[in-house]
């Protein structure tokens, strides 16, 4: 049975590079007043018994509203289940983010659920 597995994986609460970008547009916009404060996995939500959900980043708008952000180079079956059941549970905004290609003009591709 070959079975995929992700290479070189980062410990909890440390990110990879993509994470390390989007935290510095977050860092960004905080200095443009958008943001007033975000943090990486600072939330576990618990979505079901021994099931739970983590986003990558807390954000706290300018208007004092919460969200929570993921950051993907791509899904997988498990993770977008994940995001969309926290959404229908919990009464903050979920929103996911990935990467966009170079060529494609850079920058990221966001998806609210």
């Amino acid at each position: 049975m070959n079975r995929m597995y992700a290479l070189g994986r980062l410990r909890a609460g440390q990110m990879n590079r993509t994470e390390i970008e989007y935290g510095n547009l977050l860092a960004l916009r905080q200095q443009e007043g958008e943001v007033l404060w975000y943090k990486f996995e600072a939330v576990k939500l618990r979505l079901a018994d021994n099931t739970f959900y983590s986003p990558d980043f807390a954000v706290m708008l300018a208007d004092g509203s919460l969200e929570m952000h993921e950051v993907k180079g791509h899904w997988l079956d498990d993770a977008r289940i994940k995001i969309k059941v926290a959404a229908d549970r919990f009464p903050f905004r979920f929103v996911a983010v990935r990467k966009r290609a170079r060529k494609d003009g850079g920058g990221f591709f966001v998806e609210e659920f």
